[in-house]
Parts: structure tokens; sequence; C-alpha cells
């Protein structure tokens, strides 16, 4: 079975409040986080020890990019330390803001939205190689997209004509269109541009940024790992599906979004209609035949089962999800909390729980309340993310990365890294290039390695 490279980068909101009133703008906020990360590097982007990248992006929205990982689950893992590395910046920033005599708590959230109607992302890269990669995204893989976000959508209370309604997605109302190379101006479903990270001629990098931040574990590999089993049937150029093309992606995204029984019928091209569940279900009927005549690998197995399971309970019972999909536990929580106040779900209240749901920190944040308190459950748990912090992975070119940052850093030695390439920045100016991303071992970098401690 054919390996795959996968990496989320996620972004996040930040704020920092005295009393429930923002204290800090959100760039001064992120001139303390980041002022401990500078001490790694030359400027607030910079690579760990584990592989991955932290970086600032527009809008003072710190970032994790995960490092190469050739695992759904490792994939997730890797996202989920991202949580804990920047839990240890905002504990670092309010140590130095309380020496300055500034008083405030910082708060990180993994959603995708902010009061003022921004949005900002999460998105999934999967490495495809250009003999195989599809040609076609519109007649199956956009469909499949659009109406993930029935068992990957976050959640939330959007305001509507009608008044607010709870939703299944963040960040559908912000999509407009379905492939493009724009990342802001206008937002497709799928990105196109070329930057594989890799041997260009053999490899290219899906940048998929139509999908929610994840706080649950089952949501989390349930959106990677079945856009995985996707695309590997849509590689497989004799492995035929019907054409499903949205008479208007951008139209049912949002349509979709706004219907959390994930029955609303939507328009296809030839006329037709089909719901998420039926589009869900087209997918997972095509990757069960897959895997029986084809074969998927074990990872992919255990995320075909758990796909099967879920759809099942949308059918039978959804609010049994209200203890493992992102959008169902908050739907849950949301309606109980404002059943109990007597209170309409635009109530700042209401809309206070809907954003503290996505707050990274492990004492107050509501997703991690739930789940210290055995709220919540993992189908496929995603375990070891402490060690993740600061060790990459060993399997892939990230292991070659983390091994020569550290022995960098153990010896004060002054070097560049980027995806691919390792640099001492010394009168030699010795640089590797590592264009294999599965390729863990290499003895290029073994000598760069020695002649740092030289």
């Amino acid at each position: 079975m054919e390996p795959r490279i996968y990496g989320l980068e996620t972004e996040y909101g930040i704020t920092c409040t005295l009393k429930g009133q923002r204290r800090l703008t959100p760039d001064e906020v992120a001139r303390y986080l980041f002022r401990s990360v500078v001490q790694w590097g030359r400027s607030s982007n910079v690579f760990l020890e584990n592989g991955g990248r932290l970086y600032l992006d527009v809008g003072s929205h710190p970032e994790f990019a995960t490092p190469e990982c050739d695992s759904i689950v490792d994939a997730c893992r890797y996202e989920k330390a991202g949580e804990l590395i920047l839990n240890d910046l905002v504990a670092n920033a309010e140590r130095r803001m309380r020496d300055e005599g500034i008083r405030g708590t910082i708060h990180l959230f993994k959603n995708n939205t902010d009061s003022a109607g921004n949005s900002y992302g999460c998105h999934e890269n999967f490495l495809t190689r250009r003999s195989t990669e599809p040609t076609d995204y519109e007649a199956q893989f956009i469909p499949f997209l659009v109406s993930r976000q029935l068992v990957a959508g976050a959640g939330k209370i959007v305001s509507t004509g009608r008044g607010p309604v709870f939703c299944l997605s963040q960040r559908a109302e912000h999509i407009w269109e379905g492939v493009s190379s724009a990342t802001t101006r206008s937002r497709p479903i799928i990105n196109t541009r070329d930057e594989p990270h890799a041997d260009a001629e053999t490899y290219r990098r899906l940048h998929v940024i139509v999908g929610d931040s994840n706080m649950a574990d089952d949501s989390n590999v349930l959106k990677v790992g079945t856009a995985a089993i996707v695309l590997r049937m849509l590689e497989d150029a004799s492995f035929r599906m019907r054409d499903i093309t949205l008479e208007s992606p951008i139209r049912a995204i949002r349509e979709m979004s706004l219907d959390t029984s994930g029955r609303r019928p939507v328009r296809l091209s030839n006329g037709r209609e089909m719901s998420a569940l039926d589009i869900q279900s087209f997918f997972l009927e095509h990757a069960e035949d897959f895997a029986s005549s084809r074969g998927l690998t074990e990872e992919e197995g255990r995320v075909l089962a758990l796909w099967r399971s879920t759809l099942s309970s949308l059918e039978a019972d959804p609010e049994s999800l209200g203890v493992s999909l992102d959008w169902a536990i908050k739907k849950r929580i949301i309606n109980a909390f404002a059943e109990r106040h007597a209170l309409p779900l635009d109530a700042p209240e209401v809309l206070a729980l809907d954003l503290q749901y996505h707050d990274i920190d492990p004492v107050r944040g509501v997703y991690n309340l739930l789940a210290r308190k055995g709220a919540v459950r993992r189908s496929i748990p995603v375990d070891g993310t402490d060690e993740a912090k600061t060790a990459a992975p060993q399997r892939t070119r990230a292991r070659l990365r983390g091994d020569f940052l550290r022995n960098a850093r153990e010896a004060g030695r002054d070097v560049t890294v980027d995806w691919v390439h390792l640099k001492i920045n010394d009168q030699a100016q010795r640089t590797v290039a590592c264009k294999d991303p599965f390729r863990s071992e290499d003895e290029r970098v073994d000598k760069l390695i020695s002649a740092l401690r030289g």
C-alpha cells in the first residue's frame, strides 16, 4: 500500500482580558507570546525540535504546523501537541507581563472565527504523487469535502434572518470558491498552489483549507482519515465512482452547515438532489467496496469502521454523538445551558460558552473540562502528545530536522532550517537538501550534525 505524508496547520485566536474586558490588543499579546520563541531563532517563525513549525500568521494569529507524519493518528497527535506547546508560551508570556506590572489572562482559542467576523483556518496537507494525482476534484472530492462537516464540523451559533441557529461548521460561511490558488482573498475549498516541499518532479502537496479546527479526537481523526481514504480511491484510475458534481458547492456548503440532521437535500449539476448524509453514505459504501477489492492500511481500516459507526448513529440516534463529535458535543452542552437558564441562543452567556469550548487551557477550556470528567468518548485515541512536544516522528524527514536542531541548540550554533533545507550559518555555509519526506536517515545530515560539534 502506497504510504502518504500528512500534515496539519492550525491557527489560533488570541486575546488578553482582565475582569472580562480586553486588556491588550492581539498584536501586543502576540509580542509577549512570541518573545521566548525569538530566543530559539531570529524571528517569530521557527522550526522546533519535534520537527514542526511555529510562527505568527497574518492578523496576529499564532500558528503551529505539524511535522511530516506518515500516519493519520500521528498527524492528529502532533496537532494536539501544538496546543501544549502554545500553552507553555502562554505561561511564559503571562509571567513576563506580571514582571512588567501588566495584569491580565491570555486566552488561545482553537476555533475559526472571531467576534469581528474574521476567519482563520486549519489546513490539511496530503502528499500526492504527480503520476497518480486526481485530475478532477469537482466530480467527487469537493462533494465529499462539502459534506464532511457532518462528521468533522466544530459547530457554531450563527445569526440568520430567522434568528440565531446552531450550525455544523465554522468555516462554511467563509468559503467562496471550489478550487483556487488563493487562500485569503477568496478562500477556496482546495488551494492549488504548487508548493510540494519535496522533489517537485515526483510529488505534489494537496492543500485542503475548508476544514474546521477540532478539539475532539474522533472529529479530527475522521476529518483527516476519511479524506485520506477518498483520496486513495480517486488516485486509483481503475476504481470508478459516479459523478456527483454539485450544482453550487458554495451554496451547498452553507445549506448543509445549517442542517445538523444532515438530511437537507442540495442540487447536483445533473438535477438530482442529495443530502450531506446521502453523500457521506455514498463515499462510505464505495470505501467499503474499495477496502474489499483493493485493500486499505490497518489504520485506514480503523477510520473506516469509525466512519461507518458514526454515520449509523447519525441515522439512528444523532444525540449519541454528543459525546464524540465536536459539533454534537457543543450542541448538547449549549442547548442544556440555554434551557437551564431560559436563554436564547444569541444571549452573551451562551455565545461565551460557544467560544470557551475552544479555549485550549487545560483547566478552564470547556472541552478539556469535559474530557477530564470523562464526558467525551474517543473511539480512536490520540495519545502520546506530551512526548510529541519535543520528539519528532521517527519514520519521516522530520526526524532529521529535529536531530539537527537539537544538536545545533546544544552546541550553540547558528543554523537556518525550512521544510527541505538544513544549513549551518558559518563561513562554509554548509547546506543539505532533504527532498524525500519519507527518508528518516541520511548520511549527509549525520555529517552536518558532526560539523556542528566540531
